[in-house]
């Protein structure tokens, strides 16, 4: 018997009729066959509310009633009239690959089968193609089911060595093979197929009940297409039980005038229908009935339509209601008699997004205003739909807020400044994407082809189950992320595995020399610099570091083993075996996340049975059967496992429901939104399949994917009880480009704007669809009525914040600070932090004062092999180079260490770096050793300042009577104040000895020194010089430390050095200092100058703060009207005084 009606909820009241006829035996289960778990889900509870309830209440129960696939339920009844277990049929798609891949294998050089041997790259057995020989064998053995379920009888024209369609038609002349590959198939596999099972199955259905253990009644509900099989199937069950078919279709009107037709056209039968929607969406629906009304003919069945409940609604019918009325009446709207739209009216929204993250944050913001204006809407009540969940789950995530549990946010959270939470429930996910330990073997198989880059292996290694099988946690890893930058790890387990790139030669930046450093530098240091067997150890590894560096080195070295094991093609029983042992090797679990290692072995397990191998239950070994397969098909296999599999858990718990479109298409809510509906995504399908008869020659009843994403979205706008919510892309996120729509969107729209009207003549359109602007924190989302709400838009206090001040009047930028802090107080000054202060006294402030550092650590290694040094790469070679000269250090064994050390680039350009950076440092040492040669010592600095504080630290790099400090950088500013300072620190600490100063650096091709000559030539004279500069500079810093100070390294000092030099315009050589260039930025865009300065600042407006009054007397330029001039000198001059500076020839570089 076929039941209809528009929707599910009355189809789910006749069921209920149904099953409240008890049979005779109370304890027989009842049987309903349904499309999805989430109508599963939905369908138990609306029974639930009818089924042996108390009078007047909805207390019932849904028990003893199962709820199988159409598809399992009519393979099971065939299989036991054939008796083939349908578990272990050889002809399901999932076992039939195997055979099949043996006899393409065998057949792959014949003529008859070229078109697929050019396909998986001809004769050639190590061609590339050849990786998606599986694949395609996978997708074969698809289609040959398919023509089984929808084809049979060309399957059987096929068996009977018939070249056609079934129907006389000859196949074209390029798919023949499909025939004559089936035909060896069949031969191999040595049971008859499905199709040929079909005609005895049904026989045998038909003339005994007893052949299969099924009720005396069940149902199928909710379908909008079944195959012909089916039918057949299900017509011989119904000569001895009760079959009801529930059918969902949108229009009694358009059934009734396609039952009219006198031939069975599905031409006819869309020119029949007059609505464009159930034209355009509703071919499903159309051709089921089509394919009944045929089946009719010939066995005949009662059909009965179940009307809608009177309405109880008063006033006006929304827009959605007079959308969803016309449907069904199948009454195309008359643009001429159209309503006027009312004001208020929200029953069918669209908006139009940049990009599909801001979609997920509307679709958000309409859900809280839906719920905000409707006490009795539930989060249950709602539901979102989108194409692809695994796409739009992270985004949907991060925008509905995470949540304690799995997928949703908490309701019983306090209400905070951002929008409120929302309870939902993420469903029918991959499994990769649920399955932590199935992700992260996804991960493991394609990195087996992988170059093992460093960013790669780090960012398997924070994987939750790799971290839980070796014990890593966060600062774990980034300590294991400083070893690799250290090491100079790039990419490549050893140099053999660089082979396939001819780089075996190669040996720097592998794993192998990463791990050799590291575990040399668990034992001994870098002192000396020491080659243990030709590798230098780690200078960076503590002696709490032991225990992490061994369970990282054991982690690369199985990664290896892993990696290298995987690499070999092998049987399937081979690689379940291998992927056993890596995911022991590599991946575990905590006890309360066992089942996720409990589903891998459950796949594994699921994969070795349909390739019709079996594990020996006592040594555990499986025998090598089969083709080999490579990596790549091994993927390929994994990745249609690892797809979504929904259970009836994920849906209707109570929450908002997130899925796909198929499994609650037809499940009526109060709010029904669709996300995602962008041009290209939706309907889904891109090219048709070529190789696929069903789409060369299509019948009525065929699946076709657009065709169902078109009947999914009929059946969710008729679905919607109050309102539809549409998001679509709308504009480009990069370039604001104006994007259309979804062709149904667009559709659906032009049937708003037939079906109503509005008071000012505008498209109703216009009034639906809402373009909403880039950000959330944009201020037409706080704007009343802007987007289409009385009120604003948003709900986020934390945004309205910003949009509101983006809407005052710009202000003038207001200080850094609106007056001086107190001052530090303390009675020790650090001789360090002295140093620090007068090298950026901006950033000092910012550190020692406000202890803000801009400094971000979150660089990550490198993943390229170095060809060329950077500057930095270049210091650090050339800053070893220049310290181990001056210790007296063998200078080949240095560089034999720097060449170990994995920095440099490799081969012959390693070398010709490493000679340019000696000689650079040869002739900074030349330099620093004639102007002073001895034993570097230090000199402890405490000594009492003018103001009762103690100056205290250490100065190093002291020769004899020199303070001696070199550099391979370019001799700047901050080397010289640093001298400075240190010098006047020792002067003081040691005024009987007549110090000097030489710093010596590079100044473009050449060494240069800068030299301080003693302050005084008596012993007193220095101290009291010496106490003087610092006291100086003590009170620069006193000042630094309240206040941000306009003293800029370079700025600064060219000013004071043109100053001092007589030049004409000082101002514009500090200018030129100050001010960026195209790629070049200056002190202007210093991030502590830009924060303290309140953005990038000419170098005029930094001239236009006057100095304070206190800023004025002995020691301070009175000439200088600029408080910039003012410090600049008085930092400067005093060093200027004694300063000279010389180059000297031989640096390159």
């Amino acid at each position: 018997m076929l039941h209809r009606a528009e929707r599910a909820d009355v189809l789910a009241a006749a069921l209920a009729d149904i099953l409240l006829d008890h049979p005779p035996d109370p304890f027989a289960p009842d049987l309903v066959a349904v499309h999805s778990r989430g109508v599963e889900r939905w369908l138990s509870h609306q029974l639930a509310a009818r089924l042996g309830t108390s009078a007047g209440r909805s207390d019932g129960v849904c028990a003893n009633l199962s709820f199988p696939f159409p598809g399992r339920l009519v393979g099971d009844a065939l299989a036991r009239a054939t008796g083939v277990e349908r578990t272990t049929d050889p002809w399901r798609p999932e076992r039939l690959a195997w055979p099949l891949l043996e006899v393409v294998d065998a057949n792959l050089d014949e003529p008859w089968l070229a078109v697929l041997a050019a396909h998986l790259g001809g004769a050639d057995p190590g061609s590339a193609d050849r990786d998606r020989r599986f694949r395609t064998v996978r997708h074969l053995a698809d289609l040959l089911d398919r023509y089984a379920v929808h084809r049979p009888a060309m399957v059987l024209a096929w068996a009977a060595d018939q070249l056609d369609d079934g129907e006389g038609h000859p196949l074209p002349d390029d798919v023949v093979w499909q025939a004559q590959l089936w035909r060896r198939l069949r031969d191999a596999v040595g049971t008859p197929s499905p199709a040929e099972r079909l005609a005895d199955g049904c026989e045998a259905l038909a003339a005994d009940a007893d052949l299969v253990d099924l009720p005396e009644r069940f149902a199928l509900f909710g379908f909008t297409r079944l195959p012909a099989s089916y039918l057949d199937v299900l017509g011989a069950l119904a000569v001895n039980r009760d079959v009801h078919l529930l059918a969902l279709h949108p229009s009694p009107v358009s059934w009734a005038r396609l039952a009219a037709l006198p031939t069975i056209d599905p031409d006819g039968a869309a020119a029949a229908v007059r609505h464009p929607l159930l034209r355009s969406w509703g071919r499903d629906s159309r051709e089921i009935q089509l394919v009944l009304q045929s089946r009719r003919a010939v066995s005949g069945f009662l059909d009965r339509h179940h009307p809608l409940p009177a309405g109880s609604r008063e006033g006006e019918p929304s827009l959605l209601q007079r959308v969803q009325a016309a449907l069904r009446a199948d009454q195309p709207p008359h643009p001429g008699h159209a309503p006027l739209l009312a004001a208020d009216d929200r029953s069918v929204q669209v908006h139009a997004c940049h990009g599909r993250a801001r979609q997920a944050e509307v679709v958000r913001d309409a859900i809280t205003h839906l719920l905000a204006a409707d006490p009795s809407l539930e989060p249950r009540d709602v539901v979102v739909l989108c194409p692809d969940i695994d796409e739009l789950a992270p985004l949907l995530h991060a925008a509905f807020g995470a949540a304690e549990g799995e997928g949703g946010g908490d309701a019983a959270e306090p209400e905070g400044p951002g929008p409120p939470p929302l309870p939902y429930r993420l469903a029918d996910r991959s499994l990769r994407q649920t399955n932590p330990v199935l992700g992260a073997l996804a991960e493991l198989l394609e990195l087996v082809e992988a170059r093992l880059t460093a960013s790669q292996v780090l960012a398997f290694a924070a994987l939750p189950p790799v971290r839980e099988r070796f014990g890593l946690d966060d600062d774990d890893l980034l300590r294991i992320t400083d070893w690799v930058r250290a090491t100079g790890t790039r990419w490549g387990l050893d140099v053999s595995s660089r082979a396939r790139y001819d780089l075996a030669t190669v040996t720097t930046g592998t794993w192998e020399a990463g791990l050799i450093r590291l575990l040399l530098g668990v034992v001994m240091s870098e002192d000396e610099h020491r080659l243990v067997g030709g590798a230098l150890p780690l200078d960076d590894v503590d002696a709490g570091d032991i225990a992490l560096a061994g369970r990282f080195a054991e982690l690369v070295t199985r990664l290896g083993l892993v990696v290298r094991e995987l690499t070999a093609p092998r049987p399937i029983a081979g690689w379940v075996a291998a992927i056993d042992l890596a995911a022991d090797l590599l991946l575990a679990t905590g006890p309360a996340d066992a089942w996720q290692r409990g589903q891998l072995d459950r796949l594994l397990a699921d994969v070795q049975s349909e390739a019709g191998v079996l594990a020996d239950a006592e040594t555990t070994t499986m025998p090598a059967r089969g083709p080999a397969l490579r990596l790549a098909e091994v993927r390929d296999l994994l990745a249609d496992r690892l797809r979504g599999q929904p259970t009836r858990a994920a849906f209707r718990t109570g929450d908002l429901t997130m899925c796909t479109l198929v499994p609650m298409r037809s499940v009526p809510h109060r709010v029904v939104c669709l996300v995602g509906l962008d041009d290209g995504a939706f309907p889904r399908g891109g090219s048709p399949d070529g190789d696929d008869l069903l789409v060369r020659a299509r019948h009525v009843g065929d699946h076709d994917r657009r065709t169902e994403d078109r009947q999914l979205l009929l059946d969710a706008v008729l679905a919607a009880g109050e309102a539809l919510v549409v998001t679509y892309s709308g504009r480009d996120v990069r370039t604001n480009e104006t994007l259309p729509p979804a062709v149904p969107v667009n559709e659906l729209l032009d049937v708003v704007d037939a079906s109503v009207r509005t008071e000012d003549g505008s498209t109703a359109r216009s009034r639906v669809v809402h373009h909403h602007p880039l950000l959330a924190s944009d201020r037409r989302c706080f704007e009343a009525g802007r987007l289409g709400t009385k009120g604003p838009w948003g709900f986020d206090r934390r945004l309205l914040a910003g949009a509101r001040a983006a809407t005052r009047p710009r202000r003038p930028t207001t200080p850094f600070l609106d007056a001086p802090l107190p001052p530090t107080g303390g009675d020790i000054v650090a001789l360090d932090d002295l140093v620090r202060f007068v090298q950026n006294p901006v950033q000092a402030f910012l550190r020692q004062r406000l202890g803000l550092s801009l400094r971000s650590d979150d660089e990550q290694p490198a993943d390229a092999l170095v060809v060329e040094l950077d500057g930095l790469g270049s210091w650090g070679v050339g800053d070893r180079l220049v310290r181990a000269i001056l210790a007296d250090g063998d200078i080949e064994g240095v560089c034999a260490a720097e060449q170990a050390r994995g920095l440099l680039p490799p081969g012959a350009l390693g070398r010709a770096a490493l000679e340019k950076a000696r000689a650079g440092a040869e002739a900074v040492a030349a330099a620093a050793l004639d102007a002073a040669e001895g034993p570097v010592g230090s000199l402890e600095v405490d000594v009492p300042l003018p103001d009762g504080r103690r100056l205290i630290g250490t100065v190093p790099d002291v020769v004899g009577s020199v303070v001696r400090a070199t550099t391979f950088s370019r001799l700047a500013p901050k080397h010289r104040l640093a001298a400075w300072v240190r010098f006047l620190g020792a002067t003081a600490a040691c005024p009987e000895q007549d110090l000097s100063s030489t710093t010596v650096g590079r100044h473009r091709d050449r060494a240069r020194t800068f030299t301080l000559r003693p302050l005084a030539g008596t012993g007193p004279g220095r101290s009291a010089r010496a106490l003087e500069h610092l006291d100086l500079l003590v009170d620069l810093r006193d000042r630094g430390l309240r206040e941000p100070l306009p003293v800029f390294e370079e700025t600064s000092h060219r000013y004071a050095s043109a100053r001092r030099e007589g030049t004409e315009n000082p101002r514009d050589d500090a200018a030129r200092c100050w001010t960026s260039e195209f790629g070049w930025d200056r002190e202007d865009r210093d991030p502590a100058h830009v924060l303290v300065l309140g953005g990038v600042r000419s170098f005029d407006e930094i001239l236009e703060v006057a100095p304070p009054a206190d800023e004025a007397g002995p020691g301070w330029a009175a000439g200088e009207a600029t408080r910039f001039g003012r410090l600049a000198r008085r930092l400067w001059d005093p060093v200027l005084d004694v300063a000279s500076e010389r180059s000297r020839a031989g640096v390159q570089g």
